[in-house]
C-alpha cells in the first residue's frame, strides 16, 4: 500500500514509520512547518527518513502561524511544565492542527494517487486534543472518502494505544530513539521538564524500555 506519514520526528509518528515500513507499505513523509517553536523536531524527521531511506517533503506553512494564536507551541506563551492537567494541556492545543495537516495529507495522497494517509494519534491524546479523538478520525475518515474521486483511506493504528504500548513496539522495531524530537521547547537538547518531556519519560519507564534521551534537566 502507498501511504502518506504525517511525520514530525517525534517518537510517536517514528514509531509509526517503523511499522508501516515493516508491514509492507511504500512510505512517502510529510513534515510541516505551521511556524512551531519546536521546528527542530522537523531537523529530526529529515535525517530519520535519509537514514532509512524513505522520502520526505517539509511543506512551508510556516505562514499560517497567526491565524493559529493563543498556542504555546505558536504564541510566546510558557510551555507548560511538568505533569499534564487537562487546563495546562490545553495551552499546548494548537487550532485544528490534525485537521489543517490532515487536509495537506490527503490532498497529496490523491495527487499521487496513493492509497492512504498515516498519522499517529494514541489513547492518551483522546481526552485533551479533539482532533485526536476516535470520533474526529471517523469524521475525517468519511471527508477523505468524499473529497475526490480517489478515494484515500485513514489509518490510525495507534488510536487504542497508549504512549507506553508505543514505546514497547517502537524498542521491538529497532527505533532509534535516541533520534526522535518530543521537546515543545525546540531547544539544542529535550528540556526534560516540559509537559511533553514529562509523558516521554514516564511512557520509558512504564514500558520498561531505557530511556536513550539526552535531557538539560536529568531530573
Amino acid at each position: 500500500m502507498n501511504t502518506v506519514l504525517i511525520y514530525s520526528g517525534g517518537l510517536d509518528s517514528t514509531c509509526l514509520l517503523y511499522q508501516l515500513r515493516a508491514e509492507g507499505h511504500a512510505v512517502t513523509a510529510l513534515g510541516v512547518d505551521y511556524g512551531q517553536r519546536h521546528r527542530r523536531e522537523l531537523d529530526s524527521a529529515r535525517d530519520i527518513c535519509e537514514a532509512v531511506g524513505v522520502p520526505i517533503r517539509i511543506a512551508d506553512a510556516s505562514s499560517l502561524r497567526p491565524l493559529l494564536a493563543g498556542s504555546a507551541l505558536t504564541d510566546d506563551i510558557a510551555v507548560p511544565r511538568g505533569h499534564y492537567t487537562a487546563e495546562s494541556m490545553k495551552q499546548t492545543i494548537v487550532p485544528n492542527r490534525n485537521m489543517i495537516l490532515l487536509a495537506l495529507a490527503i490532498g497529496w495522497a490523491v495527487s499521487l494517487k496513493y492509497d492512504a494517509v498515516a498519522y499517529a494519534a494514541h489513547a492518551g491524546d483522546h481526552t485533551i486534543y479533539p482532533d485526536c479523538r476516535p470520533a474526529f478520525v471517523d469524521a475525517m475518515r468519511e471527508a477523505a472518502a468524499l473529497c475526490d474521486w480517489h478515494r484515500v483511506e485513514i489509518m490510525t493504528p495507534f488510536l487504542g494505544k497508549t504512549k507506553a504500548d508505543i514505546v514497547r513496539l517502537g524498542a521491538a522495531l529497532g527505533v532509534p530513539f535516541a533520534k526522535t524530537w518530543s521537546c515543545y521547547n525546540g531547544e539544542a537538547v529535550h528540556c526534560g521538564s516540559c509537559g511533553t518531556c514529562t509523558e516521554r519519560r514516564e511512557a520509558f519507564a512504564l514500558a520498561g524500555v531505557a530511556d536513550p534521551t539526552e535531557y538539560a534537566d536529568a531530573g
